[in-house]
């Protein structure tokens, strides 16, 4: 791998940048791979490398785990960060799997102790497996024979204050709920319908004992991938993007749908909410970052500054400040009470380079402009984006977040509404920060107190240390 600090050539990767809060630096001494370090031969259609973390209850301070998946192979190591170099050695665990491909991971942080903890892991080829990669006497699979779903898993993620739900994506476009404590049947599932909406629906298992899965999701048209979903802090909310281009916010507990909106271009493959759970922000194949707010049920910002897909997003809350939610927008209020909130936002893409992002109250609150440079009106009539073409509608220019059906079977119709708004009807996001950071692209950003962890599709888990945080400042050049 060539690391230079200062040079800006083509091939070679930033080893530290600075910020408004001061230098982030590289960590070579914590990077973390297959323990013969070397690296996995990235072929086309390989699953993508994800990091997962949790921090189990130990006195000394030694209690954080990382989980990552290499091609065949899931990993747990203790986790050491900017405290010690990363021993490759002595994992906690490690599996190798035949004919299937570890796809995501969750561990269950509601239920866990300093002596277990439970690890969901979804596969490539439809199943889940349950692990306690501490005691290691936990194993438990689900959707065994693929009876329920044949498709690759998506995403997994534990519900939020429960120690045994969870909750399934698939590339099927279709949601599981499991019980973790109950089987999955000797045969196909039968369903009877529970709830209905445009363009979702939810089934219930129509048998005699209950068993998995407890609910199932048809979100957008059956076929078209889930890519990621993403529950609110305060665990009400749950946010879905699919392949069609869509993010759809359902209210968990009701089932019910409570906005949406819509990609410029391809479909959105991340997503994440913002610390407070005021804002929704998705990436995927139109290049861009898109903020969503909750409340308004609008787009309210894009960033431009990737120049491939966007494929993770997420909000770093160590740097983010964030105001009273109650008084904040009291135009009454005194300006010497007010605190002004500045989101911190990272982002990674398929093109290797990670963007940080600054979102304050004055860009989510201007009004549109005309952004001729972000904008280009061609002679036909369609608008050129990132170099994709989208064709201009005039109609459907709602204030709702909900969709009607002449939208989701022309989802051009949206363009121009809330949903999604032209570049020039909404504020224009620049990144702090935008720096080459890998060969391969990146497939995972995880923000920590002490520093941010990013991997790529090469095999490599890397940690950034943030500023102020490194023991040792030889650390980020030399390897022992």
């Amino acid at each position: 791998m060539a690391l230079n600090v200062d040079g800006g050539g083509k091939e070679e990767l930033k080893t530290q940048f600075i910020t408004r809060e001061g230098t982030y630096r590289l960590m070579t001494l914590s990077e973390y791979s297959r323990p013969n370090r070397v690296g996995y031969t990235n072929m086309q259609g390989s699953t993508s490398v994800r990091v997962s973390f949790v921090t189990l209850p130990d006195p000394n301070g030694c209690g954080d785990r990382i989980c990552f998946n290499i091609g065949r192979e899931l990993y747990v190591y203790i986790y050491k960060g900017v405290k010690k170099a990363a021993d490759l050695t002595k994992p906690v665990d490690k599996k190798m799997y035949k004919g299937t491909s570890p796809t995501c991971h969750d561990f269950n942080i509601t239920n866990m102790s300093s002596e277990s903890v439970s690890l969901l892991v979804g596969f490539s080829t439809g199943q889940i497996q349950l692990i306690d990669p501490i005691k290691k006497e936990l194993s438990k699979l689900y959707n065994e024979e693929r009876l329920i779903d044949k498709s690759k898993v998506t995403c997994i993620r534990w519900i939020p204050g429960s120690a045994n739900l969870f909750l399934v994506s698939h590339s099927s476009g279709q949601l599981y709920l499991y019980n973790e404590e109950l089987p999955c049947g000797t045969s196909p599932p039968h369903y009877q319908p529970f709830k209905q909406g445009e363009h979702y629906a939810v089934h219930t298992c129509k048998t005699k004992s209950t068993r998995n899965p407890l609910y199932r999701w048809v979100i957008g048209n059956e076929g078209v991938s889930i890519n990621e979903f993403a529950f609110s802090p305060c665990g009400d909310y749950l946010a879905v993007v699919s392949q069609d281009g869509f993010l759809r916010v359902f209210h968990y507990d009701t089932m019910e749908p409570v906005g949406s909106a819509r990609s410029y271009f391809g479909g959105f493959l991340c997503v994440c909410w913002s610390p407070d759970g005021r804002y929704v922000v998705v990436g995927g194949e139109d290049d861009l970052v898109t903020v969503w707010s909750f409340n308004e049920k609008r787009v309210v910002a894009r960033g431009q500054g990737h120049h491939s897909w966007v494929s993770v997003v997420a909000f770093d809350r160590y740097t983010s400040t964030i105001g009273d939610i109650s008084t904040e927008w009291n135009e009454n209020s005194s300006s010497d009470n007010k605190v002004n909130t500045c989101y911190r936002l990272g982002s990674v893409g398929q093109d290797t380079q990670l963007c940080l992002w600054d979102i304050t109250d004055d860009i989510l609150k201007q009004k549109p402009c005309n952004r001729t440079r972000n904008s280009v009106i061609s002679g036909n009539g369609s608008t050129s984006i990132s170099g994709k073409i989208i064709q201009n509608s005039v109609h459907n220019k709602g204030t709702s977040g909900q969709l009607s059906n002449s939208c989701v079977d022309d989802p051009m119709k949206l363009i121009g509404t809330n949903s999604c708004p032209r570049f020039d009807e909404c504020p224009i996001l620049e990144p702090l920060v935008c720096k080459k950071i890998a060969h391969e692209r990146l497939t995972a950003l995880v923000f920590r107190e002490d520093c941010f962890v990013a991997a790529c599709q090469d095999g490599y888990v890397y940690t950034w240390a943030r500023p102020g945080k490194m023991i040792n400042d030889n650390d980020f050049v030399t390897f022992s």
